[in-house]
C-alpha cells in the first residue's frame, strides 16, 4: 500500500531552525517529505525568507490568499525575469509569452489560444476518447506495467502531437524535450551543464523550424505552429523566442496533464472509499478531476520578481527580490480548504484550487487538461476496469514539476 501525504509524520517534520529551512530542495519532493515543511511554514512563517539556497535567496509564499494576491498583481510582481526559482544564465535565456507583460503577453497568448477554445475542444473530445479506448485496450493483462509510460505519457504525447500537427511517429521526442526543458543542470546527472541542455534544445528548435518553414508556405490552419507562423504577433520571432514559446507550450501540454493522470490513479488506490463513490456515482467525475488536480498540484511553484517595494503577508518585499508562490502549499491551506490534506472527490467548492494559477498568466490549457482527465475516467469506469498499484511510485527530484517517473500497476481481476 502506498503512503498518503498525510501519513508522513515526525520523520519528516523539518525540525531544523526556521532560518535554515529551504523548501526548494528537490529531494524533499522526490521522497514526498515536503508536506510537513510547508505545513510548518504556513503555521510559523507564511511569507518566509530563505537566505541561502542553491538558487540564491528567495521568499516563499505558502498560504492561499497571499499566493492569489501575488499572482493577480503582475504590475508589482513580474514574470519577466523568469517563472521558476532557477535563474537561467543570460546566454541560455529563452523569452516566451509567460515571461512577458502586457501588451506583448496578451498578443502572443491570444495567437495560440484558439486551439484550446470551446469549438476546438468539442472537436477534440471524440479524438481523445478514441485514443483513450485504444490505450486501455492495449494494456498488458496479468502482468505489472508502468502506468506513467503506457498511459500518462502516451495519452498526453499523442495530444501534443495533434496540437502541433507534429509527425506522429516522432511524438516521443516531445516528451524528451519536455523533460530536458524542466531540468536544471546538476553535477553527476545526465544534464550536468547549461551548455548540454541548450544543445539538446537546439535540436528541438531545428525540428520545429523545419515544421515552421513548411507551415508558413501553406494556408493557415488550426495547429500551434501554423497559428504562430501566420500571426503578425509571432511570425517575426527570433529563434530564441520561438524556442521559448515551444518549451512553454510543450511543458504546459505535457508535464502537467500527465502527472495529474498518474496522481489520480494513485490517489484512488490510496483512498478506496473515494473510488467507491465514483463507481457508485459517475456523475462525480468532473468533481473528481478538479480534486485530482488540486491534490496533485502538477506545477509546484511559480516565481515572480518584485518590480516595486511591496508588502505581502505583513512582510516587506524589496524591489528585485525573488518571490516564489508555492501552489502546492496553498492547495493544502486549511483556512481555505477544509480537510485539505485528504483526497475528497465530492468536497464543496472543489474548483477552488491554485493549480492553474490566477491573473494574466492563468493556465491557457486548463480546459484541455480537465477534458483529458474526464474522458480517461469516463472510459475507465465504462470499461469496468480497475488498476491496482503494486509498488511505490517513483517521483522526480523537481521543485517545479511535481511528478512521477514510474507507477507500477496491474489490471485487477
Amino acid at each position: 500500500m502506498t503512503r498518503r501525504s498525510e501519513d508522513y509524520g515526525a520523520e519528516a517534520s523539518c525540525v531544523i531552525p526556521l532560518s535554515k529551512l529551504d523548501v526548494s530542495e528537490g529531494k524533499r519532493f522526490q521522497d514526498d517529505s515536503i508536506w510537513t515543511c510547508f505545513e510548518r511554514l504556513r503555521k510559523e512563517d507564511p511569507v518566509h525568507y530563505c537566505q541561502d539556497s542553491a538558487d540564491g535567496p528567495y521568499w516563499s509564499v505558502t498560504k492561499y490568499r497571499d499566493i492569489v494576491a501575488v499572482d493577480t498583481n503582475h504590475k508589482a510582481f513580474s514574470s519577466e525575469q523568469g517563472v521558476t526559482i532557477v535563474d537561467v544564465p543570460g546566454e541560455h535565456w529563452t523569452p516566451s509569452f509567460i515571461k512577458m507583460g502586457p501588451p506583448k503577453h496578451a498578443e502572443q497568448r491570444n495567437t495560440v489560444s484558439p486551439i484550446v477554445g470551446p469549438e476546438s475542444l468539442t472537436k477534440l473530445e471524440s479524438l481523445i476518447r478514441s485514443r483513450v479506448r485504444a490505450i486501455l485496450a492495449g494494456l498488458p493483462r496479468n502482468e505489472a506495467f508502468n502506468w506513467v509510460d503506457m498511459v500518462s505519457i502516451e495519452l498526453t504525447t499523442q495530444m501534443l502531437a495533434t496540437l502541433f500537427d507534429f509527425p506522429f511517429e516522432d511524438r516521443r521526442l516531445l516528451t524528451y524535450w519536455s523533460d530536458i526543458a524542466v531540468t536544471a543542470p546538476r553535477t553527476g546527472h545526465a544534464i550536468d551543464s547549461w551548455d548540454k541542455r541548450s544543445t539538446i534544445l537546439s535540436e528541438c528548435l531545428d525540428y520545429f523550424t523545419w515544421l515552421w518553414n513548411e507551415r508558413i508556405k501553406a494556408e493557415p490552419r488550426l495547429d500551434l505552429i501554423s497559428l504562430m507562423a501566420h500571426s503578425p504577433s509571432t511570425r517575426q520571432m527570433e529563434p530564441s523566442e520561438f524556442l521559448g514559446n515551444l518549451i512553454l507550450l510543450i511543458v504546459g501540454g505535457n508535464d502537467t496533464t500527465r502527472n495529474s493522470i498518474t496522481g489520480g490513479l494513485l490517489f484512488m488506490n490510496q483512498y478506496p472509499a473515494e473510488l467507491r463513490k465514483l463507481i457508485d456515482n459517475p456523475e462525480l467525475i468532473s468533481s473528481a478531476v478538479s480534486e485530482i488536480i488540486r491534490y496533485q498540484t502538477p506545477i509546484a511553484h511559480m516565481r515572480r520578481t518584485a518590480a516595486i517595494d511591496s508588502i505581502v503577508g505583513g512582510k516587506q518585499i524589496r524591489k528585485g527580490d525573488k518571490v516564489v508562490m508555492w501552489y502546492i502549499s496553498g492547495n493544502r491551506d486549511e483556512e481555505i480548504i477544509e480537510n485539505a490534506n485528504s483526497f475528497v472527490i465530492d468536497r464543496k467548492n472543489v474548483r477552488q484550487h491554485l493549480s492553474f494559477g490566477f491573473g494574466i498568466h492563468r493556465c491557457l490549457g486548463r480546459h484541455l487538461a480537465e477534458l483529458q482527465l474526464r474522458v480517461l475516467w469516463e472510459e475507465i469506469l465504462s470499461a469496468g476496469l480497475w488498476f491496482e498499484v503494486v509498488g511505490e511510485p517513483e517521483r522526480i527530484a523537481s521543485n517545479f514539476v511535481h511528478g512521477y517517473s514510474a507507477l507500477p500497476v496491474r489490471i485487477a481481476a
